[in-house]
């Protein structure tokens, strides 16, 4: 999964910097390890629209759906697409199907507004209803067919008259032109102009949010971090006093979590990402704090590491295990392997005691672990092959006892082990059928049909045996039944 948010932060870069070829590349690689995500399907969804391929820009929205119908912005995903395509009914539903989920949300509400607008206002322009017609009322205008005629593109809503306004929908007014002019700017990475404009917009209407949070980009993308923390406080200290929507201060807090994150104060991001949550749940925030988190527990790993006192834990549970205390060999032992989790012995030494409380299940994990850390450590295989002969599977024994061999053939441990084994094999055959029918990899090998034909011929001719052996498919085959005990060969 660190791999997919990593694919996906890549994304995000390329898709703020306008380099959309290279966000739909990091999304489509990101998709191919999790099908699953529909964030990554939004996300390459709007990279599509950005980069005017609407059609697959449609594709990805529907697939976003499909995965999460509830998640309104998926169909504020449906629109974009589907106005791009002109297929303004479309977008339409979408919208409106968005709003069943979240009734208020801000965007697809817009989306609304603005379709509609926008094809009144081109059929006006091409004479389909009469300038007057009240667009509330009648039928609605996707019902009205117009006359044939060369594809235009839909003109823009009429901008407002300022002087109809009052004072403070003045302000607000151009504070919003600021901000849009601040927006473009900063798309350029034409930061210094885009803070002028932030700041402009601030002084026509200071109680919004949204300005600061834009402010506070600039400082991130710069990485001026102190400032974008400040500007980030003083924005939620803004949007408390005036209500604003808790999305925006969880937009804020999350800003400041992505801060800490850059400046590797883990910690800090991770208070900052739980409080963002408390304002609102998002996919993209927990992943981030889930991330941290992540961070964090490997910092407290790492610090915890002192190969000293692992030698010092290891020395008293070895006293333990001598003295028959079992259960407290295994704290000590823990204890060492915390301090040092890359020394195999000391996961072969907890693996004996698990063996002695008859923990097997335990002591397997801790024997594949070693063996995992160093393939060449024989003690590992002996330990498996005793745990696996006290839980009653021979087969498997058999074969840990054979890879010690391998490594040390005079090994005597080893040797007895395997001995054991094989005479367990000869007193009881159905222990040994039982033991190896439960194996998924012996049952699919009996139910080719091929093998079961080698198995017949190998019966009434022995000798056949060293022809199919000169296959390497085959012979494989054979010495996994031959482990297993379900054939001998005399």
């Amino acid at each position: 999964m660190d791999k997919v948010n990593e694919l996906k932060e890549k994304g995000n870069t390329a898709l703020n910097a306008e380099k959309f070829d290279e966000a739909i590349a990091a999304y489509t690689e990101a998709i191919a390890l999790d099908a699953n995500n529909h964030v990554l399907y939004s996300n390459r969804s709007a990279a599509f629209a950005k980069a005017g391929k609407f059609k697959e820009a449609l594709e990805d929205a529907e697939k976003t759906i499909s995965l999460n119908p509830t998640w309104p912005k998926g169909y504020s995903r449906k629109g974009v697409a589907a106005a791009g395509l002109r297929d303004y009914m479309k977008a339409l539903e979408a919208y409106n199907e968005g709003l069943k989920y979240d009734p208020q949300n801000a965007i697809l509400l817009q989306g609304c507004q603005e379709i509609t607008a926008a094809v009144l206002n081109m059929m006006q322009s091409r004479g389909d209803i009469p300038m007057d017609v009240d667009p509330q009322s009648g039928s609605s205008p996707f019902e009205r067919k117009s006359q044939p005629s060369k594809p235009a593109e839909p003109p823009k809503p009429a901008e407002p008259r300022v002087e109809d306004m009052t004072e403070e929908e003045r302000k607000k007014y151009f504070a919003k032109k600021e901000k849009e002019l601040g927006n473009a700017a900063y798309k350029k990475k034409d930061f210094e102009t885009a803070l002028k404009h932030y700041h402009a917009a601030i002084e026509h209407d200071p109680t919004d949010i949204t300005f600061h949070n834009n402010i506070a980009a600039v400082y991130f993308e710069r990485k001026q971090y102190e400032e974008c923390i400040k500007q980030c406080e003083k924005g939620i200290e803004v949007g408390r006093e005036n209500r604003a929507d808790f999305k925006l201060i969880a937009k804020s807090l999350a800003r400041i979590g992505n801060t800490y994150r850059k400046m590797e104060n883990y910690k800090q991001a991770k208070f900052y990402y739980e409080k963002a949550m408390s304002e609102h749940r998002t996919p993209e925030i927990k992943t981030s704090l889930s991330e941290v988190e992540a961070k964090i527990k490997e910092e407290e790993r790492r610090a915890y590491i002192d190969p000293v006192k692992a030698e010092e834990e290891k020395e008293k549970g070895n006293e333990y295990f001598k003295k028959g205390d079992y259960s407290t060999a295994v704290k000590h032992y823990s204890e060492a392997i915390k301090r040092n989790p890359d020394d195999p012995k000391l996961y072969s030494n907890r693996a004996a005691c698990y063996t002695k409380l008859a923990a097997f299940d335990l002591g397997l994990k801790d024997c594949d672990t070693c063996i995992k850390l160093d393939e060449k450590f024989i003690k590992g295989y002996i330990r498996k092959g005793k745990i696996l002969q006290g839980m009653q599977q021979t087969s498997k024994a058999s074969a840990a006892y054979q890879k010690a061999l391998e490594l040390d053939p005079n090994n005597a441990e080893a040797i007895d082990g395997y001995r054991q084994c094989s005479m367990n094999f000869q007193r009881n055959p159905q222990e040994v059928l039982k033991n190896a029918m439960s194996d998924p990899e012996i049952q699919q090998i009996l139910k080719d049909p091929a093998m079961r034909m080698i198995l017949e011929q190998m019966q009434n001719d022995p000798n056949a045996v060293k022809e199919h052996l000169q296959n390497p498919a085959i012979a494989d085959k054979i010495m996994k039944l031959l482990e297993s005990g379900i054939i001998q060969i005399h």
